[in-house]
C-alpha cells in the first residue's frame, strides 16, 4: 500500500519528499528495493600464514600422537605428558586440524568389544516344565504341537 503511494507521490514530488509525507524510513525502503548495488565482494587469497606449523612439524606431531606411548591418550594428556618431559610441540588446538585432515579424530582409547548376546530359547520337553506369559514364544520338541 505505501509502495504504491511513495510511487505515486514521487512523481509529483521528490522521493525524499514522498518518504517525508508518507512516514516512510528512506533507509528501510532503499533496502526493501535495493536503490543500490551492494558491492562486489573481494576474492579470498589463500595466504600460508607466517607462524602455519611446516609439514615436518605436522608429521612429527602425527608421528607423536600415533606412536606406541601415545596411541590410546587424548591429545591434551599427550601434550601434558610432553611439556612434564620438557619437550613442547604445539599446542592441543593445533593438534586437532593435524588429526581431523587424517579422519583420526575419534575414541583414540582401545575398547572393549562385547559378544553378541544370545537370545535364551525356553524349550519344553514334558507338561508344566515351562512356564511363561506368552505361549508364541515357547518351543516345543515338534513343530505345531
Amino acid at each position: 500500500m505505501t509502495d504504491k503511494a511513495v510511487d505515486q507521490l514521487s512523481q509529483v514530488v521528490s522521493k525524499g519528499a514522498a518518504f517525508t509525507a508518507l512516514g516512510v524510513d528512506r533507509a528501510t525502503w532503499c533496502r526493501r528495493y535495493r536503490c543500490s548495488t551492494p558491492p562486489p565482494k573481494p576474492q579470498r587469497l589463500d595466504v600460508i600464514q607466517s607462524r602455519a606449523l611446516s609439514v615436518v612439524e605436522r608429521k612429527q606431531i602425527r608421528a607423536t600422537l600415533e606412536s606406541e606411548q601415545f596411541i590410546d591418550e587424548a591429545p591434551a594428556t599427550v601434550y601434558a605428558k610432553l611439556l612434564d618431559q620438557g619437550a613442547y610441540l604445539g599446542s592441543v588446538s593445533t593438534t586437532y586440524p593435524i588429526l581431523h585432515s587424517h579422519d583420526e579424530v575419534r575414541e583414540r582409547r582401545r575398547q572393549a568389544t562385547h559378544p553378541a548376546h544370545k537370545k535364551p530359547k525356553l524349550i519344553a520337553t514334558k507338561q508344566s516344565e515351562v512356564w511363561s506369559w506368552d505361549i508364541t514364544k515357547l518351543h516345543e520338541p515338534a513343530k505345531w504341537t
